[in-house]
């Protein structure tokens, strides 16, 4: 194997690669070319956008004069403008919050003991509880003959 490097004289007077393809000059006009571009669409698109903003705001129509606490702009509403002035239904804000806690309360509802009718006596239970009283007791049985008889017979006096 040889170590020396042969200095072969090209014939046709070119050196080791193209000097005339590309340029620092010419990347350098292109590249300033093309952010020019890009800052003229910018600002032809950013005056086009305020045009149809201040057109779409001259023909918006009047707001109701029920409605209170309306910001200036009501196309963009900002963060800090207040949740309870919107009517009910409101858009979620945080559906996997809101749904986790319906969820939990209707949990502590099936699994806890409570009151519904203080007064009447009826109260809630856990519902494995109720589950183990059905099954140790049985479903109520009303008698066969009360009610039927008694929604079947015409009311006298008329």
């Amino acid at each position: 194997m040889s170590t020396e490097t042969h200095h072969d004289q090209n014939t046709q007077g070119h050196g080791d690669f193209e000097r005339r393809d590309l340029s620092a000059v010419g990347i350098f006009y292109f590249l300033a070319g093309l952010t020019a571009a890009v800052v003229l669409i910018y600002v032809l698109l950013a005056g086009f956008y305020d045009l149809l903003g201040r057109r779409d705001k001259a023909h918006q129509p009047p707001v109701s004069p029920l409605v209170t606490n309306v910001p200036a702009n009501t196309r963009e509403i900002p963060r800090t403008y207040p949740q309870q002035v919107f009517p009910d239904p409101r858009l979620e804000t945080d559906e996997r919050t809101q749904l986790d806690g319906i969820r939990r309360a209707e949990e502590q509802k099936l699994n806890s003991y409570d009151w519904i009718d203080q007064k009447a006596g009826i109260v809630r239970i856990p519902i494995e509880r109720a589950m183990d009283l059905v099954a140790q007791r049985g479903l109520p049985v009303h008698p066969q003959g009360t009610e039927t008889t008694a929604a079947a017979q015409p009311k006298k006096g008329r």
